[in-house]
């Protein structure tokens, strides 16, 4: 039997950002129950939510002070009860941020950890004896600067690979591990869906010997986790992996592993890049790298064996129509081409919310504009080596995590519906063009694109079981390809440029099955329009 989560499109909701039920400018639960029918009428079958647990905040909830409290600026335990009760009715698994690599320095396991070296918490996390007066080794925090904090009282330093306020777990203590368990079972009680698990690959980290992710043990902790939470359940697991390879994705997801349902990759994310440096350090895009990775992720996983993730954005990572599209003359048309290109392969599609809308990045002007810690530190860093503002402002508005973090855009009433108090970050200033009300009143809006495309998935085995097969000897900016199941044909096809491409096939088209243009009945000498996409069913 094909698990559920195969045939699932699940929906990313950032809770700061969705909707504001009480005015004071913070998305929270209720504001998500409240357009739960919206989500039913997108056909999403799961949400992924960002982390809701009581935190101080540092990194928006990615530093848990509780595990098993709801931070107050979201609601409360009833609240989040209510979520996962009422969208139970509608059809909708709720999937829970699980952040257990590190924890923020206000979790009561750290507080009692820095109180002195023999304290019962201390082995719950990473510490280390300064070397000739400095830092243990080089490590680098995601974050900026060095992965080492020194705390004064004891004399030793924490590891943090992200912020200073988010000292990283030391999963080698036994303990500790099992009262991960413990609190992932409370949860799993509670009746979610699942779990997406927040940088899991660095779990088995080894800082002695400078291993980030991907360690030793990383594979055993997995499937120690398995075996005591979700493996008997009938969960959906996926594990953010920013270093995967499509074998190392396969060892991830292989069922007889008994690890997890899938992984997210993120290797078209680095392809503005420069080669060995920072995200910040970029170099132009080139269609033809991007085509390389997305067929490379459709042909070198063995899916009879595996499974992987399909999405474009989510609160890390810019829009997509604002990198890789047109978000001015050619945004609807190139967000309908990344949606049809992406939801007819192979692995389970995420939709990051707005993205159904076809929200667009917002540029900012000066740092003084900016919320991410990852940016400002950034920022603050490169200032001082000596970089000009000017250059480090465009990185942030290209690569910067609030791009994807303003506000979901409702309607056209102040602050686009979100709040009737004032906005936590800025609204995208296009919200009177680009809003929920207006795409549900337009037949041909990019809502009902992914609307249909969940449809086709839920309706038709071939876009979850068929095989794939890519469409060899187009131009660079032409992606072409067949899904196959028995004597079943579907052949996609998509310029992911903002010119005119060339196309043609001999294939006989049977059937129109989507398009962000118009029906092709005929496949010979082809002229595609900018952006233009299509599936057709060919014999």
């Amino acid at each position: 039997m094909t698990p559920w989560w195969k045939k699932a499109v699940v929906y990313q909701v950032y809770p700061k950002s969705f909707q504001d039920s009480n005015g004071d400018g913070i998305g929270d639960l209720k504001g998500i129950t409240s357009r739960l029918d919206y989500l039913k009428k997108l056909g999403i079958d799961a949400i992924w939510l960002s982390p809701v647990y009581q935190s101080p905040q540092v990194d928006n909830g990615y530093d848990i002070s509780d595990y098993e409290a709801i931070d107050p600026q979201y609601g409360t335990m009833a609240d989040m009860d209510e979520l996962i009760s009422e969208a139970k009715k509608r059809g909708i698994r709720i999937v829970m941020d699980l952040v257990v690599n590190h924890t923020s320095d206000q979790h009561k396991w750290f507080i009692e950890a820095r109180k002195s070296k023999d304290n019962p918490y201390r082995d719950y996390y990473i510490w280390r004896d300064p070397v000739d007066g400095h830092e243990p080794n080089e490590l680098k925090s995601a974050f900026s600067g060095s992965a080492w904090k020194l705390d004064e009282k004891t004399g030793q330093y924490y590891l943090h690979f992200f912020a200073d306020q988010q000292p990283d777990l030391n999963w080698k203590n036994p303990i500790l591990r099992q009262k991960i368990y413990d609190m992932m079972n409370f949860w799993i009680d509670k009746g979610i869906g699942g779990f997406r698990m927040d940088v899991i690959e660095l779990i088995g980290k080894d800082p002695d010997k400078l291993i980030r992710e991907n360690g030793p043990m990383l594979h055993p902790y997995l499937q120690e986790m398995n075996k005591k939470t979700f493996g008997s359940k009938n969960l959906m697991t996926v594990g953010e992996t920013w270093n995967s390879t499509p074998k190392i994705a396969e060892e991830y997801s292989d069922p007889g592993r008994h690890e997890l349902s899938m992984v997210f990759q993120f290797e078209n994310q680095s392809l503005d890049q420069q080669a060995g440096k920072e995200k910040w350090d970029l170099r132009p895009l080139n269609l033809g790298e991007l085509k390389k990775v997305l067929v490379k992720w459709q042909t070198d996983i063995d899916f009879n064996h595996a499974w992987n993730s399909l999405f474009w954005e989510n609160h890390d990572i810019p829009r997509v129509i604002s990198r890789w599209g047109n978000d001015q003359e050619y945004r609807v048309q190139s967000a309908k081409m990344f949606a049809i290109i992406l939801h007819l392969m192979h692995g389970t599609p995420y939709i990051y919310n707005g993205e159904e809308i076809g929200m667009t990045n917002y540029p900012v002007k000066s740092i003084d504009e900016v919320s991410d810690i990852e940016s400002i530190n950034m920022y603050n860093e490169r200032l001082k080596a000596g970089y000009d503002t000017q250059s480090l402002i465009h990185a942030i508005n290209v690569k910067g995590r609030d791009n994807a973090r303003t506000p979901i855009q409702w309607n056209n009433a102040k602050n686009a519906g979100f709040t009737t108090g004032t906005p936590w970050l800025h609204v995208n200033p296009n919200y009177h063009q680009i809003n929920v009300e207006a795409a549900l009143k337009d037949p041909n809006s990019i809502f009902y694109t992914y609307q249909k495309l969940i449809k086709l998935r839920h309706n038709n085995p071939i876009v979850v079981e068929g095989d794939f097969e890519l469409v060899k000897g187009t131009v660079e900016a032409v992606l072409a390809y067949y899904r196959k199941l028995k004597d079943t044909k579907w052949l996609i096809v998509a310029n992911l440029s903002g010119q005119k491409q060339h196309f043609s096939s001999t294939d006989k088209v049977t059937d129109q099955i989507i398009n962000n243009y118009t029906d092709h009945s005929n496949l010979t000498n082809l002229t595609l329009k900018p952006y233009e996409a299509f599936s057709v069913k060919v014999k």
